[in-house]
């Protein structure tokens, strides 16, 4: 069946065959959530992944989950990083022969599969491979990696060229992605914001006295800089994540620092509303901790770049530091501390991060890829 078949946009949607891509199934965060509403917008669509470890995905259940051969590897389903070079050929093994559409959520290797003519392959971008571009200095910061890696990275930085070419379209989960997408791989993306869990939700807490982190521990995130300022301003900090390095911040943190671990969705809203504030110390692609954050009244002090800049209206939703260091995020504390901010005012600005509307523009970005890519073949 072709779109020129179908008597409308959506009923082709509905009648076609789609399957969903991921870099890998073993982990929670803002992009899992983005898989949920695709779940929910496709329903029947299966679920190709490089590796899914049931015991840290349990929210996957509900897909057809379809793995590469890494699946039986060693240690692949925790330590999917022993397997970096091997990714590539993971995707490119994966058949979707007889499939209409595949939509590749992809901050890695997933846009790298391999389609036939009749088969459309859009991208919902997170952000082009962090590791091989835009974070490269963090990940690979000891020059002996960075010596014993370079044969590894060359290779995984030409596949990915390459690989970023296979998508028929791209969208993009922010601006500062649409940007990166269009300097590393020459490819143009329209925006289309995340989906931000707890929009609508009633709130009812009242504020506390301590602020909340939500975040892996991972360098990029720099924790670093705010446990060092809580550590010497004496303040209440509460830190939501599960990942590598938890077990050493328990061990070396002051009583007003609080490291939670992994919590679930009703106790992470319930935080959200009580904190006096987020604190957001990383550059991120998007951010949705942010955006979830708002959606409770709660503002944010973030630095200000990456899809902060996007999220925060300074002075109104919070406040930016602008340097990546203890100094800076300490003076706009102290300056935070002596202003006050409208929650329902906050609330009312993440209504633009809905679920509603992501499903939307997502489907309408379906429709016009679709919509195209039938006046091609």
């Amino acid at each position: 069946m072709t779109l020129r078949q179908a008597q409308s946009h959506s009923e082709f949607i509905e009648s076609m065959k789609v399957a969903l891509v991921y870099d890998r199934v073993n982990k929670w965060g803002g992009a899992e959530r983005v898989l949920l509403a695709l779940h929910k917008m496709f329903p029947r669509a299966p679920l190709f992944t490089s590796v899914y470890n049931e015991e840290t995905a349990g929210w996957a259940g509900i897909f057809d989950i379809k793995t590469s051969f890494l699946q039986s590897f060693p240690l692949a389903r925790r330590k999917h990083e022993l397997y970096a070079t091997f990714m590539p050929l993971a995707f490119e093994s994966l058949s979707f022969d007889g499939y209409d559409l595949v939509i590749s959520l992809s901050s890695e290797a997933s846009k790298g599969i391999i389609t036939k003519p009749g088969t459309c392959h859009i991208c919902y971008c997170l952000t082009p491979t962090r590791y091989l571009w835009s974070g490269y200095g963090d990940y690979f910061k000891n020059p002996l990696l960075r010596f014993l890696s370079k044969p590894a990275v060359s290779y995984l930085k030409s596949w990915d060229l390459v690989a970023s070419q296979r998508p028929d379209y791209y969208a993009s989960i922010s601006k500062e992605v649409a940007g990166r997408v269009r300097k590393y791989y020459g490819r143009d993306s329209i925006i289309i914001y995340p989906p931000v869990a707890g929009i609508g939700r009633n709130v009812n807490s009242k504020k506390e006295d301590f602020y909340l982190l939500v975040s892996r521990p991972v360098p990029y995130k720099r924790i670093d800089i705010a446990i060092e300022v809580f550590k010497n301003n004496g303040k209440k900090l509460k830190i939501v994540g599960a990942g590598l390095g938890e077990r050493f911040l328990k061990g070396s943190l002051p009583n007003n620092i609080e490291v939670l671990g992994d919590v679930s969705d009703e106790a992470l809203f319930d935080l959200y509303q009580r904190a006096n504030a987020l604190i957001f110390p990383g550059r991120e692609d998007f951010g949705l901790v942010m955006a979830e954050a708002q959606s409770f009244g709660t503002p944010v002090v973030a630095f200000g770049g990456g899809g902060a800049l996007e999220i925060i209206e300074e002075g109104r939703t919070g406040e930016f530091f602008n340097k990546h260091d203890s100094s800076s995020l300490q003076a706009t504390l102290e300056m935070f501390d002596k202003k006050s901010y409208n929650s329902e005012y906050i609330k009312e600005r993440a209504l633009r991060f809905g679920p509603q509307r992501f499903e939307k523009e997502f489907l309408n970005f379906v429709e016009n890829s679709l919509s195209a890519y039938s006046e091609k073949i």
